[in-house]
């Protein structure tokens, strides 16, 4: 499997295309196989290609004998025969990308992209934002978490795939997009304008709450380690005594920057394994790290905390590394990969499931926070603060 892996679950909507773990350009990443083995998907080859022949024979009676010749457009009736194919897979994490749409995601995790700044993710087949970046034109104009789009430029998203949301949402700076979103435990719906910009994404926030670092990661992008490890190597010069990383609607990004934050707090072990369609489970070991940390660690997670994050909460819980509070993560498990097809186009498919170091299965539960809180926000971070003070 590539290993420079997008894990994410949802889709930065501008330049940034987040998909979930896969993409196929991770470096440096240990895996080791522990032998299990399943089932060779060369075995069904035979049985595949006579139903491939069944699907040959009905488009070439189709291009012989259907009566209205004009509609019969090759490029079309092949993106929809695609476009079948993963409808009937019923995964909301497998699509079709049209070229524009592939050259996007094959671009991701840059940390700057132009278009409205938010994340955004299918929740029970509705569009919905899982978070809007901090300071972006998407925040600025009222659009909040939780969020369901019902109108983009005045075409209804109900049957709009993900991807051809991103693509009528995105666009160059300076441009607008009107959206129709209905807020929350409200009831109307409100219209919202919002300019497009240009957006530089920092993935790590930092502050000093006295002797407590409070470190943010809004997602995991190429950038992540670069601005991670000043963070731990100034921890002792800002004298901290312990840390609360923040994780929360933290949507996931590359494998790669997963694995590097991990091994600033664990010096060896698994931080992941994956669990392959033949039934072979190999494992993301920790990588070398010339700066660590084993400062008193609480970990904050909550129910838009997914994929990226919830492999790195998962695996300093159960390296006992650290004590994880919120709420019951997202549960985005999904191992994800790009295929370019031959015309530029590609498929974004699911392969495999992540599961954490102990074995615990990411999708569809997520991780079981050690603390469910009853405070969010400021309060939450505060909780850990006092936590690491000895006052939970």
């Amino acid at each position: 499997m590539p290993k420079n892996s997008p894990v994410a679950i949802v889709v930065l909507v501008g330049a940034v295309l987040f998909l979930s773990f896969g993409g196929g350009y991770l470096i440096g990443v240990s895996r080791v196989s522990d032998g299990s083995g399943g089932q060779s998907a060369s075995s069904n080859l035979s049985d595949n290609q006579a139903k491939l022949d069944i699907v040959n024979e009905a488009w070439d009676i189709v291009f012989t004998d259907y009566v209205d010749q004009s509609r019969l457009n090759s490029d079309n009736l092949s993106r929809a025969a695609i476009e079948g194919i993963i409808t009937a897979l019923d995964d909301p994490y497998t699509a079709y990308l049209e070229p524009d749409l592939y050259d996007l995601g094959v671009s991701s995790f840059e940390g700057e992209f132009e278009g409205i700044g938010a994340f955004v993710t299918m929740e029970n087949r509705q569009l919905t934002i899982a978070a809007p970046i901090v300071g972006s034109p998407a925040e600025k104009a009222g659009i909040r978490a939780g969020d369901t789009v019902l109108e983009i430029n005045g075409a209804s998203t109900a049957n709009m795939t993900l991807a051809e949301a991103i693509i009528k949402i995105r666009g160059p700076e300076g441009s607008s997009v009107k959206l129709l979103v209905l807020h929350r435990d409200e009831t109307d719906p409100v219209a919202v304008d919002i300019i497009r910009a240009n957006i530089e994404v920092p993935s790590v926030r930092f502050e000093m709450r006295g002797d407590i670092a409070h470190i943010t990661i809004t997602d995991f992008t190429a950038r992540t380690e670069s601005e991670m490890s000043p963070v731990i190597q100034d921890l002792k010069k800002n004298g901290a005594r312990g840390i609360v990383l923040d994780l929360r609607h933290n949507p996931g990004g590359l494998l790669d920057a997963v694995v590097k934050v991990a091994s600033h707090f664990i010096k060896q072990g698994a931080v992941t394994r994956v669990m392959s369609n033949q039934g072979i489970t190999d494992t993301y070991e920790v990588s070398s790290r010339a700066i660590t940390t084993d400062l008193p660690l609480v970990v904050l997670v909550d129910e838009a905390s997914a994929s990226g994050s919830e492999v790195l909460s998962g695996a300093l819980q159960d390296h006992d590394r650290a004590f994880v509070a919120g709420n019951v993560t997202y549960g985005k498990g999904s191992v994800n990969v790009l295929r370019r097809l031959s015309d530029g186009s590609g498929l974004y498919i699911t392969t495999a499931r992540w599961l954490t170091p102990d074995g615990h299965m990411i999708e569809g539960q997520g991780i079981e926070p050690d603390r469910i809180l009853e405070v969010t926000g400021e309060d939450a971070v505060q909780w850990a603060i006092d936590y690491l003070g000895g006052n939970p």
